[in-house]
């Protein structure tokens, strides 16, 4: 009887140790709660960086603060962006979109409308501005204004002069009516008429028969004195410029625009005018005028709007705010304008792709309204861009974007990885490395020793021999381009 209990005892014993053993196996660590569904868990995943919240050029290989005294954000490989989303796809966990406060919205099609305020100048109507010239040498005797800004009638006088060769023509004049001959006659008559003498001076000569000293020339329309160059007694040319008459019942306002600008402005568009002088009232006119060179020191294109000023409030030289207002009734692909990140070649948006997952793209942009931009290439009407905290997602997916809108077809050829290695030489000029790169085990690699070409978006001038860094290179026509490389800490255990 104690033979079958002992056999059964070594048998149980057996079978505990024998468990042991295979648990053992299966869990290396050899914890005593190890079982079979903990050892099928997913290993934990190490970040490839930490990065600042606000400047994504400053990344450590540990954890850490930013220079702001935030705390470092992990990337890990994944947040990169795999072959399915194409180059230059990060991913960025929900919490962290949301401190950033990353927010987006879609590209619509629908009119435009813009408004460009700038500013301008009230001026005469220069088809309604005259200026007063002698055709005659001579002494002024009598000045009838007296300052500029004197208001004149037509046919008010302005002055009279003294001229010999004026008094010469008059005589020429007597002398064919007192030898009755109609063709010296009418040839005295054009000569006086050639030298401006008015109508009733050359009626009276003739009713007189008595030649006039001093002869008086009358304003040929009403308006204010804008320029006045004689005084009494002045000798006076030809040449002269004896003064100016503006009439200011309709004026013009000259206003500038911007050479960025210039693509929305047309003739007949509206315009709504304001000026300081007199606050609260605004004048309703169009545009009338594009004038045909740009302002070569200032870049600005002037344009003329014409207003009706029949009270003359509006004087000229005042200064004007001027809004210029436009609407496309056909229907635009639009996205804020905030969302544009504008650089020097082009630019861009960032996508929103679902998950988390974000995409620098280029795009090509056309009018500019009030709050919107047109999109000419590159979106598509409903896909979602981010309006805020772009410029930070766009440093990240920048150094390895190919600035294209997803295309599977086309991304899935792209192949690229993440990995570490040690340079041993750099071939500046060639713009080259020579790494010793460690395993990519995506793509069941091992470790070797390779050429690679830099990108010319990659800086090459804090890189040194021998130094440990970590980078990402793409496979393309002309070999293994590295779109991006950082020192890394060789003692960090990342190795």
């Amino acid at each position: 009887m104690k033979k079958p209990i002992i056999t059964l005892i070594l048998g149980f014993a057996f079978g505990i140790a024998l468990m042991l053993m295979i648990n053992l196996v299966k869990s290396p660590s050899g914890g005593a709660g190890s079982t079979d569904s903990m050892s099928d868990a997913p290993k934990e995943k190490k970040p490839l960086y930490w990065v600042a919240p606000m400047d994504a050029n400053y990344r450590r290989d540990k954890p850490g603060k930013s220079p702001m005294g935030m705390d470092l954000i992990p990337y890990y490989e994944d947040e990169v962006g795999g072959s399915d989303e194409g180059p230059g796809t990060i991913r960025i966990n929900p919490d962290v979109v949301n401190n950033l406060g990353v927010r987006t919205t879609k590209a619509l099609k629908k009119p435009l409308h813009f408004e460009i305020n700038t500013v301008g100048y009230v001026t005469y109507d220069e088809d309604k501005l005259v200026h007063v010239h002698s055709r005659i040498e001579g002494w002024i005797e009598k000045l009838f204004v007296n300052a500029v800004g004197d208001k004149v009638e037509k046919g008010q006088a302005l002055y009279s002069i003294y001229s010999p060769s004026l008094v010469n023509a008059q005589e020429e004049l007597l002398l064919a009516l007192k030898r009755n001959n109609k063709v010296l006659i009418n040839a005295a008559k054009d000569r006086l008429k050639s030298l401006q003498l008015p109508e009733s001076a050359i009626s009276q000569l003739i009713k007189t028969r008595k030649v006039q000293q001093n002869i008086t020339f009358y304003a040929p329309q009403s308006g204010f004195v804008d320029k006045l160059n004689i005084r009494q007694g002045f000798f006076v040319k030809p040449a002269m410029t004896l003064m100016s008459i503006g009439d200011i019942s309709t004026i013009w306002v000259e206003a500038e625009v911007f050479e960025s600008q210039i693509f929305h402005i047309a003739e007949n568009l509206p315009v709504t005018m304001q000026t300081d002088a007199v606050p609260g009232k605004s004048w309703n006119g169009e545009i009338n005028y594009i004038y045909p060179t740009l302002d070569a020191k200032k870049r600005t294109l002037k344009v003329r709007i014409e207003f009706q000023n029949s009270d003359e409030i509006l004087k000229p030289n005042m200064f004007a705010s001027v809004q210029i207002h436009h609407n496309e009734n056909q229907p635009l692909l639009l996205v804020p304008s905030q969302a544009v990140i504008r650089s020097g070649k082009a630019s861009r948006v960032v996508l929103a792709l679902g998950d988390g997952q974000f995409k620098s793209i280029e795009v090509k942009t056309g009018r500019r309204g009030d709050d919107y931009t047109e999109i000419l290439s590159g979106l598509e009407e409903g896909e979602e861009v981010v309006t805020s905290a772009q410029f930070l997602l766009d440093s990240e997916s920048s150094k390895t974007s190919d600035f294209k809108r997803m295309n599977h077809e086309e991304e899935k050829q792209v192949s690229s990885a993440t990995v570490n290695g040690t340079i041993n030489s750099i071939m500046k000029d060639m713009r080259m490395l020579n790494i010793s790169r460690e395993a990519i085990d995506k793509w069941n690699r091992g470790p070797a020793t390779l050429d690679f070409l830099v990108d010319e978006t990659v800086g090459m001038y804090d890189l040194t021999k021998d130094m440990y860094v970590m980078f990402t290179f793409e496979v393309r026509d002309e070999g293994f381009v590295i779109t991006s490389i950082m020192p890394m800490d060789n003692n960090s255990g990342e190795k």
